[in-house]
């Protein structure tokens, strides 16, 4: 607005007055404004917990006396720069806010692990001691090109404990040679800091030391990739056992036995080791002049305890996710004179803990040991072989999916322990191991796992046995450990005695229905029996007839294998196991 000097004098004055009034308030709003945004701007916004109704705009400041004479103000005046952006952003409608211009938290230290790449593309990874928290969920895996995966807890090392964990390798991280091992973190959001990390190269299961056991005489290693070929075994000679973190300057003790995966040598003089801490043990190829890598410790030596003394007879397998068939093959040969069970976890992720707990509480004498080691099933056994010796006189190696059964028990009404013990006390004198044939049932028009159990559920099988499993006396093992598939090498002077099918038989519930044979496709244990993934051999007898080389059902998958109907188990476990209800039969390991 415009103010020009007019005649008459009264209409300068009234012009003069009029400009003055309308400037005052003006300024003195403008002022107002610019204070109350002063006040808003100088504090961070807080931090929102909770989505909380916003609280009624206070109501506007008193007008603020002039701070400046009027006629400077008339001619300075300026309007408040805008606010600054807020500094923080909102997530979501409940997690309140981010700050974005507030500095980012640093970063954590990288853990630095030791990880073994797997069949599979699988990478397994070792946390040292002490370096990882107790909470085993929501870990990631970083490799070297800055791709991430998750990392799925696996279970916990023993001797010493260390925590473990599975995460696939990326597809790009695949085509980067040679391939490193990952760090974990908690957020891939924020990585940890790895500028100016070393990345060691990542180990190779084909080649690696990968766990050990010592006794009271000797330390025994599991080792790949030097015996290579079944029956093909390096000379001791060529090999030395090393004791100590920095293998150049390990202590070093003669290999007495080489034989597949295991090789045992004398324990090192007390005072060359020092023993406060565990330290690595590993095997070196002398005539390559080579030491294996290795993730396994040198330790005290270390047995299988158990509260109930020793046991005439124990059943030893490896498992993995056999939680609904376990109850089932624990309370059955429970009964017929097994008296404790060990399980080797082949890396379970079903509720096998859970199901182990309840039939400890029922009275049943079980043990667990986490064997996280892929395709190895006989060193596995040969483990049990030493670590149960002090507590167990015989072993049966058979599966959870396999049942020892006689026709001549057809007419008793009950079962006893006697049933097996008294067939091991007739032999002890003569024999260190008891040879048993398997007959293998088929699918049985089964689609799912039959309710009642393997044993009610699969009645027809193959007409002729296939392959054998063993009742073998610790005592009798020959000091190499050697076994192939259920079966030792004895000692001199201990023999095998074998049955035929007609006295003793183990019933081999092996081609079930497709859901749960398809899972057992996937994941062979045995480091000598066939993969039934690889285009080898399709005419072995270990092969599924007809099945192909891949996981997809066969076409009258229900009807095969079925050349005989035998009800000879499934009556007898009824008779047995059989609970009367208001609507029929229920066994006694159904919940």
């Amino acid at each position: 607005m415009a103010c020009q000097v007019r005649t008459p004098f009264l209409y300068v004055v009234a012009s003069i007055t009029f400009c003055l009034v309308f400037y005052h308030h003006y300024l003195r709003d403008a002022i107002a404004s610019f204070s109350s945004l002063q006040l808003s701007t100088s504090t961070s916004p807080p931090i929102m917990q909770s989505p909380t109704p916003s609280p009624p705009h206070p109501s506007p400041s008193p007008p603020l006396p002039l701070p400046l004479p009027l006629p400077v103000m008339l001619l300075e005046r300026t309007f408040p720069p805008p606010p600054p952006p807020p500094n923080y952003a909102i997530i979501d409608n409940l997690t309140a806010v981010h700050f974005v211009n507030s500095p980012p938290p640093l970063p954590p230290s990288p853990i630095s692990t030791t990880s073994i790449l797997l069949p599979g593309w699988e990478v397994f990874v070792i946390v040292p001691r002490g370096k990882n928290s107790s909470d085993p969920n929501g870990d990631f895996c970083v490799f070297d090109n800055n791709e991430v995966s998750p990392a799925k807890y696996f279970g916990r090392l023993p001797f010493p404990d260390r925590a473990t964990f599975i995460c696939p390798l990326p597809l790009h991280a695949r085509r980067r040679l040679p391939f490193k091992q990952p760090v974990l973190t908690k957020s891939p959001m924020h990585p940890p800091e790895t500028n100016g990390f070393s990345w060691p190269l990542l180990l190779q299961w084909s080649h690696l030391v990968y766990d050990s056991l010592t006794t009271n005489d000797d330390v025994v290693l599991f080792v790949k990739g030097v015996n290579i070929h079944q029956g093909t075994n390096r000379k001791p000679s060529e090999l030395r056992c090393v004791f100590g973190d920095d293998a150049s300057n390990g202590v070093r003790t003669a290999v007495t036995t080489s034989m597949q995966e295991v090789f045992r040598c004398p324990r090192p003089e007390q005072t060359a080791v020092p023993q406060a801490e565990p330290i690595k043990v590993s095997l070196e190829i002398v005539t390559e002049n080579k030491v294996v890598p290795s993730v396994a410790y040198y330790t005290p030596p270390r047995r299988l305890e158990s509260k109930k003394g020793k046991s005439l007879l124990c059943a030893n397998t490896m498992v993995y996710n056999v939680a609904k068939f376990l109850r089932e093959w624990v309370i059955y040969h429970s009964k017929i004179g097994v008296e404790k069970f060990l399980l080797y976890d082949n890396g379970s992720d079903d509720d096998l803990q859970q199901v182990v707990e309840e039939l400890v509480k029922e009275g049943f004498d079980i043990s667990t040991y986490f064997w996280a080691w892929p395709k190895t099933q006989e060193a596995g056994f040969s483990h049990a072989g030493i670590y149960a010796k002090e507590v167990c006189t015989w072993i049966i190696y058979i599966d959870v999916d396999e049942f020892v059964y006689t026709p001549s028990w057809a007419n008793l009404s009950k079962p006893s322990t006697s049933l097996l013990q008294s067939l091991l006390a007739r032999n002890s004198s003569r024999f260190g191991q008891i040879s048993i044939n398997c007959r293998e049932f088929g699918p049985s028009e089964q689609r799912v796992h039959p309710v009642m159990g393997v044993t009610q559920g699969y009645h027809c099988r193959r007409r002729h046995h296939n392959r054998h499993k063993s009742i073998v006396l610790l005592d009798a093992i020959d000091d190499s450990l050697l076994n192939v598939v259920h079966h030792f090498k004895l000692r001199r002077g201990y023999k095998t005695k074998r049955f035929i099918s007609d006295h003793i038989v183990v019933n081999h519930y092996k081609y079930q229905a497709w859901p749960e044979f398809r899972a057992k496709f996937r994941r062979r244990v045995s480091a000598y029996v066939l993969d039934w993934t690889q285009k080898l051999n399709p005419k072995s007898h270990d092969r599924a007839p007809g099945l192909g080389f891949s996981a997809v059902e066969p076409d009258g998958w229900p009807q095969k294998f079925c050349e005989v109907h035998d009800h000879g188990l499934k009556n007898l476990a009824r008779k047995w196991f059989g609970l009367e209800t208001g609507s029929g039969y229920k066994m006694a390991w159904q919940r």
